[in-house]
């Protein structure tokens, strides 16, 4: 309730629409019986057609303010449920924004994605019986009681003594279905995930023909969001027929009471038609807190989900005092830095140090696990290091605003992620008042200028998943993006991986010219593709274990020696 009180402060006049149009409705539902039961008494029972005339004419007037109270209702519900589940969505999207890679591992993308998407949806249907009911149901209770008891009281007795079964029976309802509706969600998590792993890797489960198995696996996550929706539905089945059942009982004792009390002349035939519609509204309005009742575990359940994305205090963040600006950067220190991952127990990155200055370029190259891709991953603050320093004009980076870093780096990762949209709408990701001679400059360089002629020019549509460009060509629409944006410092995660070496040597040799006044660190796992780097640093395991050019290497560094070995002819390693 909470999060959802929260939400409603932005749309106060809304809201006081709905409770003025809650009341006239209210006015509408139980003023009418009371007429009837005039038009009966007074009218009926002593043959004055002018005065039935005279209270039809009020009941048709009541029952026009009666459709414009329930239409202005409606109207308001769902203006205010939709809009409030709107604004969730949109703040949980920003929220998100704000995560570091940690927090994307603690939550998982497939939770993530059900409560933007399942769960604010489950507020928004409770929000709508809610905004309905919540003030209705007491108005038309509290009202109907009190003119139940003003009709009869010998009557009232029987109404009063079924309400405490009903709210009892409500409550023990509630209980049991929170802990199922949880468990539900979860489920529904999972189909998620699974259905994403599935439609992401098809290629690899069917190179594996591993079909069946992945049909059981998402038969076995909707079975179990099966199994967890029948419960639900069985309980809310049965609950419904149960007060029913309450309320007709109810109804019976009302009628043998009452033709006793009619015998006896205790009560007026006028005043029995208004005394039952007063119990139906009584009855209803209890039943409109019962359905409110049975969905707000599930709605709770899905607002702690969303509340806990709101709680999560991102790891990467600005500085809460003294926040830097980063107008340019002229030098990276890597001080004595030590990495271990949230989740992890032993350092992925051990006593790391280095430094690179403005036009210089540093390759890193190492075995796989080495922690190279680790290492970079620090420069724009994916992660925070565990020790240590990473320095930026000799300064902790962390001292600097963050949207500003990063607006410094152009990073290009090992895995090329391109968007749906046009080829253009992709180089612009970069820099969104890029012309199109500087699209045509950055393609040219990045060696892509060729095949999105080909494809049709800059305009030709990107699929989902970029399934109609190749891994190559997406590297180099990914290395193009970078270079519009023209930043002080250019990472490149193993970018060059799914180029053919003659494409690479073209695209290094154009690259020198593009980023010759800025940092420039690569890493690769090539050694053609970094021979000619300033300074080439040799990880394992985590550990630097050789720094130079690649001629000092060569000579010094076992390691690469190795990797020389086993990629460059004894003719290259002689002219090395």
């Amino acid at each position: 309730m909470k999060l959802i009180i929260h939400y409603l402060k932005n749309y106060k006049k809304m809201f006081l629409l709905n409770v003025v149009s809650v009341l006239g409705f209210a006015l509408v539902e139980l003023g009418i019986p009371t007429i009837v039961a005039q038009m009966i008494d007074n009218g009926v029972n002593r043959g004055d057609p002018a005065y039935i005339w005279k209270m039809g004419l009020v009941i048709a007037a009541i029952s026009f303010a009666g459709v414009a109270g329930t239409v202005l209702l409606g109207y308001c519900c769902a203006y205010l449920s939709t809009s409030v589940t709107r604004d969730i969505r949109n703040d949980i999207f920003k929220k998100t924004q704000e995560f570091s890679h940690s927090e994307f591992h603690e939550f998982g993308i497939a939770s993530l994605i059900t409560r933007t998407g399942n769960d604010a949806f489950q507020i928004q249907m409770f929000m709508n019986i809610l905004l309905r009911t919540a003030l209705m149901t007491p108005v038309m209770m509290i009202g109907s009681i009190f003119l139940v008891l003003r009709a009869s009281l010998s009557l009232s007795v029987v109404i009063l003594a079924t309400i405490p079964l009903i709210v009892g029976g409500v409550i023990l309802v509630a209980r049991i279905s929170e802990p199922i509706s949880e468990s539900q969600q979860s489920s529904l998590e999972d189909i998620n995930r699974i259905s994403k792993e599935n439609l992401s890797g098809i290629r690899v489960i069917r190179a594996f023909t591993n079909d069946e198995y992945e049909k059981k696996r998402f038969d076995g996550a909707n079975s179990s969001y099966m199994g967890n929706s029948k419960k639900l539905f069985k309980l809310m089945s049965v609950t419904q027929p149960v007060f029913f059942l309450l309320m007709n009982l109810a109804g019976m004792v009302i009628y043998w009471i009452a033709s006793i009390m009619l015998s006896e002349g205790t009560l007026q035939i006028g005043e029995l038609v208004a005394f039952m519609d007063y119990l139906f509204h009584v009855m209803f309005s209890i039943m409109l807190f019962c359905l409110v009742f049975m969905m707000y575990p599930k709605a709770a359940v899905s607002a702690g989900r969303i509340q806990k994305i709101f709680d999560a205090d991102p790891s990467i963040k600005n500085p809460e005092t003294n926040v830097q600006p980063l107008d340019h950067i002229d030098d990276i220190v890597f001080d004595h830095v030590d990495f271990v991952y949230p989740d992890g127990e032993e350092a992925v990155l051990k006593d790391v140090s280095f430094s690179v200055k403005r036009g210089e370029t540093i390759a890193f190259i190492g075995s796989t696990g080495s922690g190279k891709s680790t290492l970079i991953n620090l420069i724009p603050r994916a992660y925070d290091v565990s020790a240590g320093r990473v320095l930026m004009n000799g300064k902790d980076i962390r001292t600097y605003d963050l949207e500003s870093l990063r607006r410094a780096i152009g990073f290009i990762p090992q895995k090329a992620m391109l968007f749906s949209g046009t080829i253009a709408d992709n180089l612009r990701f970069g820099k969104k008042d890029a012309t199109m001679e500087e699209l045509v400059q950055a393609a040219k360089t990045a060696q892509a200028y060729d095949f999105i002629m080909e494809k049709g020019g800059f305009e030709e549509h990107i699929t989902e998943s970029a399934t109609n460009v190749s891994g190559g060509q997406r590297q180099r629409l990914s290395i193009a993006r970078a270079l519009i944006r023209r930043p002080d410092v250019y990472v490149f995660d193993d970018s060059f991986s799914a180029l053919d070496f003659k494409t690479d040597a073209k695209l290094r040799h154009m690259l020198k010219k593009e980023t010759g006044n800025a940092i420039v660190m690569v890493v690769a796992q090539r050694i053609s593709s970094i021979m000619e780097a300033d300074q080439i640093i040799v990880l394992n395991e985590g550990s630097i274990v050789g720094t130079g050019t690649h001629k000092e290497l060569l000579e010094n560094c076992r390691i690469y020696r190795e990797i020389a070995l086993s990629q460059l002819s004894e003719e290259e390693l002689s002219h090395a």
